[in-house]
This record gives structure tokens, C-alpha cells and sequence, in this order.
């Protein structure tokens, strides 16, 4: 709980104005409180026994402003609270995303999409409770305690020993329901992300999910997911609702104690019947926040467990350092030396060598597996190679800006990538939309044709993934997009799978004309694709094992002559 915070705390110094006026707010509460219950004292001794006119006159407008002072205090601390807290969760959740988002590919490949949205939504609701109407709540019963401690303690410092003893009695089984709570969130918490990833997974798949019919399957997927999260909460409920009869067996006791000694006081003349109520009243208005502070700091665990989930992530930092060097002005050449690439403990590529030159075209084809998509990823710097240089002229990949040189690469792969915005956004991703750039990147893709068409033209929107288009023109988006951000270097990972012969043979022309000053990457299943490209590496189990032309390949490479036979059955 210090950590907690310890970590939040420092938000608040952004609102210091209007946590003052929740303070005030949080003040005439307490205070509101606690003067009901001291006005029992003068109800009883001065108007009921003493017969005092003039106090019955005056009483009433007292009790009428302690009880607007709660409500109108109530309302100011509700509002200003609730603005701090969201607007404070507002900013952790800008901050927890930005940094997921500089994270290394291999922290996405292993942890599931569903999961990071878990995070960053419900996890991150826990926390909005804690830092907005928790922590009011907390403070606010922690005040009207003091205040109803002081009516006790004035009233009768005897009986407030018996009254009150209650509380030291209660920490040490509190605590230990606290402990469990915390445990019971972080399980709540586990078992929330697997029903938002069993969501994302099932609406992302539909497609194939409905082509084999397995709805029952998946509703039956989830619905054991969702079993889980309710035995979760419910034990959580039961846990959490286990403080107020715990709290109302050890009140009863105290006020039992309380009647038998207070009784004999009034009785024995030593206390007033009024200063008796009134130590009863605040008695019993005591035991109300003390059992609020019992069951927020009880619900105050999953804010706890949720934001040790979300530390988690923001103590993860990126493997892959960025250089400080811009990306070369005219990048003649790329040059792979001895590369060698591991997942975990698994080769990837081994004793990679290749160079490519500025106009030239590399094509690189394989077996799956083989490790053609894992050297393309090596460009960017989506991973990091475990041993050997890459270099871009004569500069090592490591120095450069990460930024930068992502800047000057396009990558056009076979799952398409579609936003839910329109073409222009689409096409123009991630820079200014110039609708003529936009167009002529459309034309160049031979895409301009279908979306000339559409009523909107190139500011129709596309739906979530496109589906609103087909796969060929979804695939013919992709490499306009790649187009318009006119990269120094093209990748194209079966960029062409979803088009058809004559589309295809279109698209490898334009690849050819746009290459001319660019360094092309490209992997493809489809031989004929390639057949434009000057140098061909071919790929088997992570090792380049022939290089060449097509011709040359074709005659003195057997893994090339195995992969163009099996393209031509």
C-alpha cells in the first residue's frame, strides 16, 4: 500500500487547487459527522431535561447546517476527486501504451494482443477506483474517525478506552482478509485477460471459426473462462463481505461493555444522560466508517494487484537500442556479413552472407522455415542479430536512428494490414495525406481503377481488416501504402500471394520500374515472381546454400532445380 502511494502521490501535485477543494470537502463531512453526533448532548440535557426555549429555537438551524455541510461537502469531493482520478488515469494509460509500443517484436510474438488490452483497460480501471473515489473515500472516513474519536474522547475518556479497543482487536484479523483479497484480485485480474484473449482470438478467426462450425466450441471456451472468473469473484465477495459481521461482533462487544459501565455512570450521577447519548451516537457512527476503511482497504488489493500487472510491463525495456546516426542520404548498398540470428536458444540463420546494391533486387526463396522471413526482419531491426554486421553503406546497423531507419524502409507483407479509416489514411499512413501523392501511388499499385469507383473515392472508409474489399484489392492498399512512403528500401514478403496471374504479372512489372533506385527485397513461394530479381539466395534450414541468378541457379543449384520442380506440378 506505501508503494501504491508512493508511486501515485506525485500525480497529484498537477491539481493541487482541486485536491484542496475535495479536501474542504472531505473536512465539512467529517465535520458534518461529527457534530450530529455532539448535538445530541444539548438535544437531550438543554431541551428535553433543562426545558431550554431558546435552545429549541436554535437547535434545528444547527442540525440543518451540519447535514448541508455533509451533503454540499460530499459533492464538491465527489467531483474534484473523480476529475483528478480519471484525469490521472487518463495519463498512465497514454504512458503504459507509448511504452508497450517501444517494446521489441519478440515481446508481441509472446505475449497475446488480448492480454495487453487486459492491461491497459481493466487493469488500469482497478487503479481509476484506488487514485479517484478510493482514496477520497480513504482519507474522508480517516478524517470523520478523528473527529468522532474527539466527541468520544471528550465526552467520556473512560468510556472511550472500552469503546474504542475494539480497533487494535480488529487489525490483525483485517490484515490477514486484506492478504487474502490481494491474492483472490491478482487471480481476478489473470483470469479477466484470458476472457479478453479468448474475445480478441474468436473475433479475429471468426471466419474460420464459422467455416467449421465450432461456435459451441468456442462458447464453450469461453464459457469455462467465464466460470472461472465468477468462482474468483464470488470467494472475492465472500472474502471482502466478511469485515462487517467481524466488525459488528467486536462493536457489539465494546457497546455492550460501554452500556454496563456508562449506564452505571448516569445512574450514580457521574454522567449526563445527554453526554451518554451523545457518546452513544458517535459511538455507533464511529463503528460505520471504521468498517468503510475495513472493506476499501480490502478493495483497494486489486488496485494493488492490477498495478504490480501493470509494473510488470513498464519495468520491461527494449533489447534493441537505438544508434544516434541518420539513415545515409544515398544508401548505395546493404551489406550482411557472417549474420547469425537466435529465437531463444533456437538458429535461426547461421553464417548469413549477402550484399545488395542500390537498383539491384534480391530475391530470397525456400522451404517455410527456411529463414527468408527472419533476415528481412533483420533490415528494420525488428530483431537483433546474435552475432555478425549488417551494414548500410559503410555504417553499422546498430548506429543508426531506429526511427530513421524505419523511415526508409517499406515492408508489404501477405497478411494484409488495414486500418478502420479511409484509403487516404490508410495509404498515407503515418504521414500527410497529399491526395495527388496518394493517387499516383493507387495508380502505380494499379488499385486507382476499383477505388475511383467507390462514392467516396479515395476518402471512403474501409472497415476493420477491409472487409469491405477483396483480398486482391486489400493486398494492392498495402503496396500503394509502400509506394507512397517512397522507402530507399522495398520488402515485398509474398506481397503478391492474394492477386491473381494477370494482377500479379502487373504488380511484378510496377515492383520492376519503382526498383530502379531502390534496394528490393523480395521473398516469394511463387517462383515466377522472382524471375525479374538479379541476385536469388535460396534458403534451407537458416543457410543461404546457393546464390545467383535464375539461369545460374537453374543449372548448378539442386535446392533450386527441387523448388522449381515442385512449382511447375
Amino acid at each position: 500500500m506505501k508503494n501504491f502511494f508512493k508511486q501515485y502521490i506525485p500525480y497529484y501535485k498537477n491539481y493541487i487547487q482541486k485536491f484542496i477543494y475535495a479536501f474542504i470537502g472531505m473536512l465539512l463531512v467529517s465535520g458534518g459527522s461529527a457534530g450530529t453526533a455532539y448535538v445530541i448532548k444539548p438535544l437531550l440535557d438543554e431541551i428535553f431535561i433543562a426545558k431550554d426555549t431558546q435552545m429549541l429555537q436554535f437547535l434545528p438551524f444547527v442540525v440543518v447546517a451540519l447535514y448541508f455541510a455533509k451533503g454540499f461537502g460530499g459533492y464538491i469531493q465527489a467531483y474534484y476527486i473523480s476529475y483528478i482520478g480519471q484525469d490521472i488515469i487518463r495519463l498512465i494509460r497514454d504512458k503504459l501504451l507509448a511504452h508497450i509500443l517501444t517494446l521489441d517484436m519478440d515481446f508481441f510474438q509472446k505475449r497475446h494482443g488480448g492480454e495487453l488490452i487486459s492491461r491497459i483497460t481493466n487493469d488500469i480501471n482497478k487503479i481509476q477506483s484506488a487514485v479517484s473515489s478510493q482514496i477520497a473515500e480513504f482519507i474522508r472516513e480517516i478524517l470523520t474517525i478523528i473527529a468522532l474519536v474527539g466527541v468520544v474522547i471528550y465526552q467520556s475518556p473512560e468510556l472511550a478506552f472500552y469503546g474504542l479497543v475494539v480497533m487494535p482487536i480488529a487489525i490483525y484479523p483485517l490484515s490477514r482478509l486484506a492478504k487474502k483479497m490481494k491474492k483472490l484480485s491478482f487471480k481476478a485480474q489473470e483470469s479477466i485477460s484470458d476472457i479478453t484473449a479468448h474475445l480478441s482470438e474468436t473475433f479475429n478467426n471468426i471466419e474460420i471459426i464459422k467455416a467449421n462450425t465450432t461456435e459451441q466450441l468456442e462458447s464453450q471456451k469461453f464459457a469455462q473462462f467465464n466460470k472461472k472468473f465468477f468462482d474468483i469473484n464470488i470467494k472475492s465477495v465472500k472474502t471482502n463481505e466478511l469485515v462487517s459481521p467481524l466488525m459488528e461482533t467486536l462493536g457489539a462487544l465494546a457497546v455492550a461493555a460501554v452500556i454496563i459501565i456508562g449506564g452505571k455512570q448516569v445512574i450514580d450521577g457521574h454522567l449526563t444522560v445527554g453526554a451518554f447519548f451523545s457518546f452513544m451516537a458517535a459511538l455507533f457512527m464511529l463503528y460505520t466508517p471504521i468498517k468503510r476503511l475495513s472493506s476499501l482497504y480490502n478493495k483497494m488489493q486489486a488496485a494493488l494487484a492490477a498495478n504490480e500487472r501493470i509494473n510488470e510491463i513498464l519495468a520491461l525495456k527494449s533489447t534493441i537500442p537505438s544508434g544516434e546516426r541518420a539513415f545515409p542520404t544515398h544508401l548505395n548498398e546493404v551489406t550482411f556479413k557472417n549474420v547469425v540470428l537466435k529465437y531463444d536458444d533456437k538458429i535461426a540463420l547461421n553464417n548469413i552472407n549477402l550484399h545488395a546494391k542500390r537498383g539491384e533486387t534480391i530475391a530470397l526463396v525456400g522451404d517455410s522455415g527456411g529463414g527468408k522471413s527472419s533476415l528481412v526482419n533483420l533490415i528494420p531491426r525488428f530483431y537483433e542479430a546474435f552475432s555478425g554486421e549488417i551494414l548500410f553503406n559503410e555504417h553499422h546497423i546498430k548506429d543508426l536512428c531506429i526511427q530513421n531507419l524505419r523511415e526508409n524502409i517499406s515492408i508489404v507483407t501477405q497478411r494484409v494490414y488495414i486500418f478502420n479509416d479511409t484509403i487516404a489514411a490508410n495509404i498515407a499512413y503515418g504521414q500527410a495525406i497529399e491526395e495527388q501523392k496518394v493517387i499516383d501511388a493507387l495508380k502505380q499499385a494499379h488499385a486507382y481503377d476499383f477505388i475511383s469507383k467507390l462514392p467516396l473515392g479515395i476518402y471512403s472508409k474501409l472497415d476493420e481488416f477491409g472487409t469491405n474489399l477483396s483480398g486482391g484489392q486489400r493486398q494492392r492498399i498495402a503496396i500503394a501504402r509502400a509506394l507512397y512512403k517512397n522507402p530507399k528500401i522495398l520488402i515485398l514478403d509474398e506481397a503478391t500471394s492474394a492477386l491473381d496471374n494477370e494482377s500479379e504479372s502487373i504488380i511484378s512489372e510496377v515492383i520492376e520500374e519503382i526498383s530502379q533506385n531502390k534496394i528490393t527485397f523480395i521473398i516469394a513461394h511463387r517462383l515466377s515472381t522472382i524471375k525479374h530479381a538479379n541476385t536469388i539466395a535460396v534458403f534451407k534450414e537458416g543457410e543461404i546454400v546457393c546464390l545467383g541468378s535464375e539461369k545460374e541457379l537453374r543449372q548448378n543449384c539442386k535446392e533450386y532445380q527441387r523448388l522449381h520442380n515442385l512449382a511447375n506440378i
